[in-house]
Protein backbone atom coordinates (compact mmCIF):
# COMPACT_ATOMS: atom_id res chain seq x y z
CA UNK A 1 0.00 0.00 0.00
CA UNK A 2 1.22 3.48 -0.80
CA UNK A 3 -0.53 4.86 2.24
CA UNK A 4 -3.03 3.61 4.75
CA UNK A 5 -6.64 3.82 3.73
CA UNK A 6 -8.42 4.67 6.96
CA UNK A 7 -7.59 6.71 10.05
CA UNK A 8 -7.43 5.05 13.43
CA UNK A 9 -9.49 6.03 16.44
CA UNK A 10 -7.87 8.11 19.16
CA UNK A 11 -8.92 9.50 22.49
CA UNK A 12 -7.12 12.73 21.70
CA UNK A 13 -9.32 15.09 19.68
CA UNK A 14 -6.41 17.17 18.44
CA UNK A 15 -4.57 14.13 17.12
CA UNK A 16 -7.78 13.00 15.46
CA UNK A 17 -7.70 16.07 13.23
CA UNK A 18 -4.39 14.99 11.73
CA UNK A 19 -5.69 12.99 8.80
CA UNK A 20 -2.31 13.39 7.11
CA UNK A 21 -0.60 11.10 9.64
CA UNK A 22 -2.90 8.25 8.69
CA UNK A 23 -2.86 8.60 4.93
CA UNK A 24 0.93 8.94 4.97
CA UNK A 25 1.36 5.91 7.26
CA UNK A 26 3.65 7.96 9.47
CA UNK A 27 3.99 5.32 12.20
CA UNK A 28 5.68 3.07 9.66
CA UNK A 29 7.73 5.97 8.37
CA UNK A 30 8.94 6.90 11.86
CA UNK A 31 10.25 3.36 12.26
CA UNK A 32 12.76 4.35 9.56
CA UNK A 33 13.57 7.90 10.65
CA UNK A 34 12.10 10.79 12.64
CA UNK A 35 14.37 13.51 11.32
CA UNK A 36 17.13 13.08 13.90
CA UNK A 37 20.21 15.23 13.38
CA UNK A 38 18.58 17.63 10.88
CA UNK A 39 17.89 21.31 11.44
CA UNK A 40 15.06 22.92 9.47
CA UNK A 41 15.09 26.71 9.29
CA UNK A 42 11.66 28.34 9.32
CA UNK A 43 11.82 31.82 7.79
CA UNK A 44 8.57 33.26 9.00
CA UNK A 45 6.88 35.23 11.79
CA UNK A 46 8.82 33.56 14.60
CA UNK A 47 8.14 30.31 16.46
CA UNK A 48 6.67 30.15 19.96
CA UNK A 49 8.86 27.59 21.71
CA UNK A 50 6.56 27.49 24.75
CA UNK A 51 3.93 25.35 23.05
CA UNK A 52 4.07 21.90 24.68
CA UNK A 53 4.12 20.16 21.31
CA UNK A 54 7.33 22.00 20.38
CA UNK A 55 9.13 21.96 23.72
CA UNK A 56 12.82 21.20 23.23
CA UNK A 57 12.63 21.30 19.43
CA UNK A 58 13.14 25.02 18.83
CA UNK A 59 16.64 26.50 18.73
CA UNK A 60 17.45 30.09 19.69
CA UNK A 61 17.19 31.41 16.16
CA UNK A 62 17.33 35.10 15.32
CA UNK A 63 15.00 38.03 14.79
CA UNK A 64 15.69 40.01 11.61
CA UNK A 65 12.92 42.55 12.11
CA UNK A 66 14.86 44.82 14.44
CA UNK A 67 15.96 43.64 17.86
CA UNK A 68 13.09 41.36 18.70
CA UNK A 69 12.83 37.75 19.78
CA UNK A 70 12.66 34.85 17.32
CA UNK A 71 10.50 32.98 19.85
CA UNK A 72 7.81 35.65 19.69
CA UNK A 73 5.11 34.91 17.15
CA UNK A 74 2.31 37.45 17.09
CA UNK A 75 0.78 35.97 13.96
CA UNK A 76 0.95 32.28 14.80
CA UNK A 77 2.00 31.37 11.29
CA UNK A 78 5.59 30.42 11.98
CA UNK A 79 4.55 28.29 14.95
CA UNK A 80 2.04 26.42 12.79
CA UNK A 81 4.72 25.71 10.17
CA UNK A 82 7.19 24.54 12.83
CA UNK A 83 4.60 22.18 14.33
CA UNK A 84 3.79 20.64 10.93
CA UNK A 85 7.49 19.96 10.54
CA UNK A 86 8.65 18.94 14.02
CA UNK A 87 5.76 18.83 16.48
CA UNK A 88 6.18 15.90 18.89
CA UNK A 89 2.95 15.92 20.88
CA UNK A 90 2.83 15.96 24.65
CA UNK A 91 1.59 14.00 27.64
CA UNK A 92 2.21 10.30 28.45
CA UNK A 93 3.90 8.74 25.45
CA UNK A 94 3.38 12.02 23.58
CA UNK A 95 -0.04 10.61 22.72
CA UNK A 96 -1.77 13.99 22.90
CA UNK A 97 -1.52 17.07 20.75
CA UNK A 98 0.17 17.85 17.47
CA UNK A 99 2.63 15.60 15.65
CA UNK A 100 4.80 16.84 12.82
CA UNK A 101 6.18 14.59 10.11
CA UNK A 102 9.75 14.88 11.46
CA UNK A 103 9.25 15.01 15.25
CA UNK A 104 12.96 14.75 16.10
CA UNK A 105 14.18 17.43 13.70
CA UNK A 106 15.25 20.75 15.19
CA UNK A 107 13.62 24.04 14.23
CA UNK A 108 15.72 27.16 13.65
CA UNK A 109 13.24 30.07 13.93
CA UNK A 110 14.17 33.09 11.80
CA UNK A 111 11.77 35.96 12.28
CA UNK A 112 11.41 38.04 9.13
CA UNK A 113 8.03 39.65 9.85
CA UNK A 114 6.12 40.72 12.97
CA UNK A 115 2.55 41.42 11.91
CA UNK A 116 0.56 40.83 8.79
CA UNK A 117 0.46 44.54 8.05
CA UNK A 118 4.26 44.75 7.90
CA UNK A 119 6.05 44.50 4.58
CA UNK A 120 8.11 41.37 3.92
CA UNK A 121 11.32 42.83 2.51
CA UNK A 122 13.55 40.75 0.27
CA UNK A 123 16.57 42.05 2.17
CA UNK A 124 15.13 40.84 5.46
CA UNK A 125 14.24 37.29 4.50
CA UNK A 126 17.42 37.04 2.44
CA UNK A 127 19.50 37.80 5.53
CA UNK A 128 17.57 35.08 7.37
CA UNK A 129 18.28 32.55 4.62
CA UNK A 130 22.00 33.29 4.68
CA UNK A 131 22.03 33.03 8.47
CA UNK A 132 20.28 29.65 8.27
CA UNK A 133 23.00 28.34 5.97
CA UNK A 134 25.76 29.62 8.26
CA UNK A 135 24.07 27.95 11.25
CA UNK A 136 24.04 24.55 9.56
CA UNK A 137 20.40 24.22 8.54
CA UNK A 138 20.02 21.50 5.92
CA UNK A 139 16.46 22.47 4.91
CA UNK A 140 14.96 25.96 4.67
CA UNK A 141 11.18 26.38 4.71
CA UNK A 142 9.82 29.57 3.14
CA UNK A 143 6.05 29.58 3.37
CA UNK A 144 5.58 32.91 1.67
CA UNK A 145 5.35 34.37 -1.81
CA UNK A 146 5.54 37.76 -3.47
CA UNK A 147 2.18 37.97 -5.23
CA UNK A 148 3.52 37.69 -8.75
CA UNK A 149 6.43 40.08 -8.21
CA UNK A 150 10.05 39.30 -8.90
CA UNK A 151 12.58 38.40 -6.25
CA UNK A 152 15.16 41.16 -5.90
CA UNK A 153 18.92 40.70 -5.99
CA UNK A 154 19.27 40.14 -2.24
CA UNK A 155 16.77 37.30 -2.26
CA UNK A 156 18.24 35.67 -5.35
CA UNK A 157 21.74 35.91 -3.91
CA UNK A 158 20.63 34.34 -0.64
CA UNK A 159 18.97 31.40 -2.36
CA UNK A 160 22.02 30.92 -4.57
CA UNK A 161 24.13 30.95 -1.40
CA UNK A 162 21.94 28.25 0.16
CA UNK A 163 22.06 26.07 -2.93
CA UNK A 164 25.82 26.43 -3.19
CA UNK A 165 26.10 25.22 0.42
CA UNK A 166 24.06 22.03 -0.06
CA UNK A 167 20.76 23.20 1.46
CA UNK A 168 17.30 22.09 0.30
CA UNK A 169 15.19 25.23 -0.22
CA UNK A 170 11.40 24.74 -0.12
CA UNK A 171 8.83 27.47 -0.86
CA UNK A 172 5.06 27.79 -1.26
CA UNK A 173 3.65 28.18 -4.77
CA UNK A 174 0.99 30.73 -3.74
CA UNK A 175 -2.72 30.81 -2.92
CA UNK A 176 -4.21 32.94 -5.68
CA UNK A 177 -5.33 30.09 -7.91
CA UNK A 178 -3.21 31.77 -10.57
CA UNK A 179 -1.57 30.10 -13.54
CA UNK A 180 1.82 31.23 -12.29
CA UNK A 181 3.96 30.03 -9.41
CA UNK A 182 4.99 32.82 -7.06
CA UNK A 183 8.61 33.65 -6.50
CA UNK A 184 10.78 32.72 -4.69
CA UNK A 185 9.22 29.27 -5.25
CA UNK A 186 9.50 29.69 -9.02
CA UNK A 187 13.24 30.35 -8.94
CA UNK A 188 15.61 27.66 -10.33
CA UNK A 189 16.46 24.93 -7.86
CA UNK A 190 13.75 25.82 -5.34
CA UNK A 191 11.20 23.12 -4.50
CA UNK A 192 7.90 24.84 -5.35
CA UNK A 193 4.95 23.29 -3.52
CA UNK A 194 1.24 23.34 -4.30
CA UNK A 195 -1.64 22.03 -2.16
CA UNK A 196 -4.04 19.10 -2.48
CA UNK A 197 -7.08 18.14 -0.44
CA UNK A 198 -8.03 14.88 1.27
CA UNK A 199 -9.09 13.39 -2.05
CA UNK A 200 -5.69 14.08 -3.56
CA UNK A 201 -7.12 16.76 -5.82
CA UNK A 202 -5.49 20.14 -6.29
CA UNK A 203 -6.93 22.73 -3.93
CA UNK A 204 -8.51 25.35 -6.18
CA UNK A 205 -6.60 28.17 -4.50
CA UNK A 206 -3.24 26.59 -5.23
CA UNK A 207 -1.20 28.33 -7.93
CA UNK A 208 -0.23 26.31 -10.96
CA UNK A 209 2.14 26.69 -13.86
CA UNK A 210 5.69 26.16 -14.97
CA UNK A 211 8.11 25.51 -12.15
CA UNK A 212 5.67 23.68 -9.86
CA UNK A 213 7.59 20.79 -8.28
CA UNK A 214 5.49 18.86 -5.79
CA UNK A 215 2.07 18.74 -4.19
CA UNK A 216 1.29 18.09 -0.52
CA UNK A 217 -1.72 18.24 1.80
CA UNK A 218 -2.98 21.77 2.28
CA UNK A 219 -6.64 21.54 3.36
CA UNK A 220 -7.93 21.12 6.93
CA UNK A 221 -4.40 21.10 8.30
CA UNK A 222 -3.92 21.16 12.05
CA UNK A 223 -1.19 23.31 13.56
CA UNK A 224 0.01 24.39 16.99
CA UNK A 225 -0.97 28.03 17.35
CA UNK A 226 -0.43 29.96 20.57
CA UNK A 227 -2.27 33.01 19.23
CA UNK A 228 -5.46 31.01 19.75
CA UNK A 229 -6.94 30.38 23.15
CA UNK A 230 -7.34 26.74 22.16
CA UNK A 231 -3.60 26.55 21.26
CA UNK A 232 -4.38 25.01 17.86
CA UNK A 233 -5.86 26.08 14.55
CA UNK A 234 -6.92 24.56 11.27
CA UNK A 235 -5.82 26.17 8.04
CA UNK A 236 -5.50 25.63 4.32
CA UNK A 237 -3.01 26.71 1.71
CA UNK A 238 0.30 26.07 0.02
CA UNK A 239 2.02 27.37 3.13
CA UNK A 240 1.10 24.21 5.01
CA UNK A 241 1.93 22.08 1.98
CA UNK A 242 5.44 23.53 1.85
CA UNK A 243 5.98 22.65 5.50
CA UNK A 244 5.05 19.02 4.80
CA UNK A 245 7.62 18.89 2.02
CA UNK A 246 10.28 20.47 4.23
CA UNK A 247 9.54 17.85 6.87
CA UNK A 248 9.83 15.07 4.30
CA UNK A 249 13.15 16.49 3.13
CA UNK A 250 14.31 16.38 6.76
CA UNK A 251 13.34 12.71 6.99
CA UNK A 252 15.33 11.92 3.85
CA UNK A 253 18.36 13.92 5.01
CA UNK A 254 18.27 12.08 8.33
CA UNK A 255 17.96 8.65 6.73
CA UNK A 256 20.55 9.34 4.03
CA UNK A 257 23.00 11.92 5.44
CA UNK A 258 25.47 11.22 2.65
CA UNK A 259 23.13 12.51 -0.05
CA UNK A 260 23.53 15.99 -1.47
CA UNK A 261 20.63 18.44 -1.47
CA UNK A 262 20.13 17.66 -5.16
CA UNK A 263 19.98 13.94 -4.48
CA UNK A 264 17.49 14.53 -1.66
CA UNK A 265 15.28 16.49 -4.05
CA UNK A 266 15.67 13.66 -6.55
CA UNK A 267 14.26 11.21 -3.98
CA UNK A 268 11.34 13.52 -3.22
CA UNK A 269 10.52 13.78 -6.92
CA UNK A 270 11.02 10.10 -7.78
CA UNK A 271 8.95 8.89 -4.83
CA UNK A 272 6.04 11.24 -5.56
CA UNK A 273 2.99 9.98 -7.42
CA UNK A 274 0.05 11.34 -9.34
CA UNK A 275 -2.03 8.76 -7.46
CA UNK A 276 -5.46 8.56 -9.11
CA UNK A 277 -4.81 11.25 -11.71
CA UNK A 278 -4.36 9.42 -14.97
CA UNK A 279 -2.81 10.66 -18.16
CA UNK A 280 -0.52 13.23 -16.57
CA UNK A 281 3.07 13.64 -17.65
CA UNK A 282 5.62 15.12 -15.29
CA UNK A 283 6.22 17.88 -14.76
CA UNK A 284 2.53 18.68 -14.95
CA UNK A 285 1.52 22.33 -14.53
CA UNK A 286 -1.16 21.43 -11.98
CA UNK A 287 0.55 18.63 -10.06
CA UNK A 288 4.25 19.06 -10.76
CA UNK A 289 5.97 15.69 -10.32
CA UNK A 290 3.18 14.46 -8.09
CA UNK A 291 2.07 14.28 -4.46
CA UNK A 292 4.74 13.61 -1.85
CA UNK A 293 4.90 10.21 -0.19
CA UNK A 294 7.14 10.42 2.88
CA UNK A 295 7.33 6.69 3.50
CA UNK A 296 8.33 5.98 -0.08
CA UNK A 297 10.81 8.85 0.00
CA UNK A 298 12.77 7.07 2.73
CA UNK A 299 12.21 3.42 1.71
CA UNK A 300 12.07 3.20 -2.09
CA UNK A 301 15.03 1.81 -4.00
CA UNK A 302 15.93 4.94 -5.94
CA UNK A 303 19.26 5.44 -7.72
CA UNK A 304 21.35 8.08 -5.99
CA UNK A 305 21.61 10.15 -9.16
CA UNK A 306 23.87 13.12 -9.90
CA UNK A 307 24.95 15.39 -7.06
CA UNK A 308 23.59 18.49 -8.77
CA UNK A 309 20.09 19.81 -8.20
CA UNK A 310 17.69 18.29 -10.76
CA UNK A 311 15.61 21.48 -10.62
CA UNK A 312 18.50 23.67 -11.68
CA UNK A 313 20.80 26.06 -9.90
CA UNK A 314 20.44 29.76 -9.18
CA UNK A 315 23.69 31.63 -9.66
CA UNK A 316 24.50 35.20 -8.75
CA UNK A 317 27.76 36.90 -9.64
CA UNK A 318 28.29 38.92 -6.46
CA UNK A 319 26.05 38.08 -3.50
CA UNK A 320 25.62 40.85 -0.93
CA UNK A 321 27.18 40.55 2.51
CA UNK A 322 25.12 39.36 5.46
CA UNK A 323 25.49 42.78 7.06
CA UNK A 324 24.11 44.57 4.01
CA UNK A 325 21.25 42.09 3.82
CA UNK A 326 20.05 43.01 7.30
CA UNK A 327 19.31 46.60 6.35
CA UNK A 328 15.70 47.61 6.02
CA UNK A 329 14.49 47.55 2.43
CA UNK A 330 12.23 50.13 0.78
CA UNK A 331 8.54 49.73 1.47
CA UNK A 332 7.94 49.08 -2.23
CA UNK A 333 9.44 45.63 -1.91
CA UNK A 334 7.58 42.41 -1.25
CA UNK A 335 4.69 42.74 1.18
CA UNK A 336 3.92 40.07 3.73
CA UNK A 337 0.35 40.24 2.63
CA UNK A 338 1.61 38.19 -0.24
CA UNK A 339 2.35 35.62 2.40
CA UNK A 340 -1.10 34.47 1.44
CA UNK A 341 0.62 31.36 2.07
CA UNK A 342 0.62 32.54 5.61
CA UNK A 343 -1.09 29.66 7.27
CA UNK A 344 -2.56 29.40 3.86
CA UNK A 345 -3.63 32.98 4.02
CA UNK A 346 -6.92 31.30 4.73
CA UNK A 347 -7.27 29.82 8.18
CA UNK A 348 -9.79 28.76 10.76
CA UNK A 349 -9.71 28.53 14.50
CA UNK A 350 -9.90 24.94 15.66
CA UNK A 351 -12.07 24.33 18.65
CA UNK A 352 -11.57 20.71 19.61
CA UNK A 353 -15.05 19.34 19.73
CA UNK A 354 -16.58 21.94 17.42
CA UNK A 355 -14.49 23.44 14.63
CA UNK A 356 -15.34 26.96 13.56
CA UNK A 357 -14.14 27.55 10.04
CA UNK A 358 -13.50 31.03 8.84
CA UNK A 359 -12.65 30.75 5.18
CA UNK A 360 -11.62 33.78 3.20
CA UNK A 361 -11.06 33.47 -0.51
CA UNK A 362 -10.60 37.14 -1.31
CA UNK A 363 -7.45 38.37 -2.97
CA UNK A 364 -5.53 41.35 -1.81
CA UNK A 365 -7.54 44.54 -1.74
CA UNK A 366 -5.33 46.12 -4.35
CA UNK A 367 -5.33 43.08 -6.61
CA UNK A 368 -7.28 42.29 -9.72
CA UNK A 369 -9.12 39.32 -11.11
CA UNK A 370 -11.63 36.95 -9.54
CA UNK A 371 -12.21 37.41 -5.85
CA UNK A 372 -10.49 40.77 -5.59
CA UNK A 373 -11.90 44.12 -4.72
CA UNK A 374 -11.17 47.24 -2.76
CA UNK A 375 -12.03 47.31 0.90
CA UNK A 376 -11.08 43.76 1.81
CA UNK A 377 -10.07 43.82 5.49
CA UNK A 378 -6.39 43.12 6.17
CA UNK A 379 -7.08 40.01 8.22
CA UNK A 380 -8.51 38.34 5.14
CA UNK A 381 -4.97 37.58 4.07
CA UNK A 382 -3.95 35.80 7.23
CA UNK A 383 -5.57 34.53 10.36
CA UNK A 384 -9.06 35.80 11.15
CA UNK A 385 -9.78 37.73 14.36
CA UNK A 386 -10.10 35.75 17.55
CA UNK A 387 -13.60 34.48 18.33
CA UNK A 388 -15.32 36.61 20.93
CA UNK A 389 -16.64 33.91 23.22
CA UNK A 390 -18.16 30.49 23.54
CA UNK A 391 -15.12 28.32 22.86
CA UNK A 392 -13.69 25.76 25.22
CA UNK A 393 -10.05 25.17 25.93
CA UNK A 394 -8.15 22.10 24.86
CA UNK A 395 -7.94 19.46 26.24
CA UNK A 396 -11.14 19.85 28.30
CA UNK A 397 -13.44 19.43 25.35
CA UNK A 398 -16.42 17.26 24.58
CA UNK A 399 -16.35 14.68 21.81
CA UNK A 400 -16.21 16.34 18.44
CA UNK A 401 -19.42 16.91 16.57
CA UNK A 402 -19.58 16.85 12.81
CA UNK A 403 -16.33 15.86 11.16
CA UNK A 404 -14.99 12.70 12.81
CA UNK A 405 -11.72 11.29 11.45
CA UNK A 406 -12.56 7.86 12.79
CA UNK A 407 -15.57 7.52 10.51
CA UNK A 408 -15.26 5.54 7.31
CA UNK A 409 -14.64 7.77 4.31
CA UNK A 410 -17.63 8.47 2.13
CA UNK A 411 -15.62 8.09 -1.06
CA UNK A 412 -12.69 5.90 -2.13
CA UNK A 413 -9.48 7.11 -0.52
CA UNK A 414 -7.09 8.03 -3.35
CA UNK A 415 -4.17 7.76 -0.96
CA UNK A 416 -4.90 4.05 -0.63
CA UNK A 417 -4.64 3.42 -4.35
CA UNK A 418 -1.60 1.86 -5.85
CA UNK A 419 -0.98 3.27 -9.30
CA UNK A 420 2.50 3.32 -10.78
CA UNK A 421 4.53 6.47 -10.34
CA UNK A 422 4.00 8.63 -13.38
CA UNK A 423 6.43 10.94 -15.05
CA UNK A 424 9.76 9.81 -13.59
Amino acid sequence: MLLTSAPTASADYVRDQQWVLDVFAMKDTWAETQGEGVTVAVVDSGVDATHPDLAGQVLAGKDFTGGGNAHEDKMGHGTVMASIIAGHGHGPGNASGMMGLAPKAKILPLRAIRTEKDPMHDETWAAAVRYAVDQGAKVINMSFGNDGGKTLSDGRAAIAYAQAHDVVVVAAAGNDGSIAVDEPAALPGVVAVGAVDKSGNRWDGSNTGKGLTLMAPGVEILGADTTRSQQYSLSRGTSDAAAFVSATAALVRSKYPELTAGQVINRLVKSASFLGHKGLKAPDEEYGYGIIRPRQAVTMDIPVGPKKNPLGQLTVATPPSSEASEKTAPATQTSFRSLVVLGGGIAAVMVVGVIAWVVTRSRRSAGSGPGSGAGTPPHSYGYPPHPSAGYQYYPNTPPQQGYTPGQAPQHPNPYAQRPPHQGQ
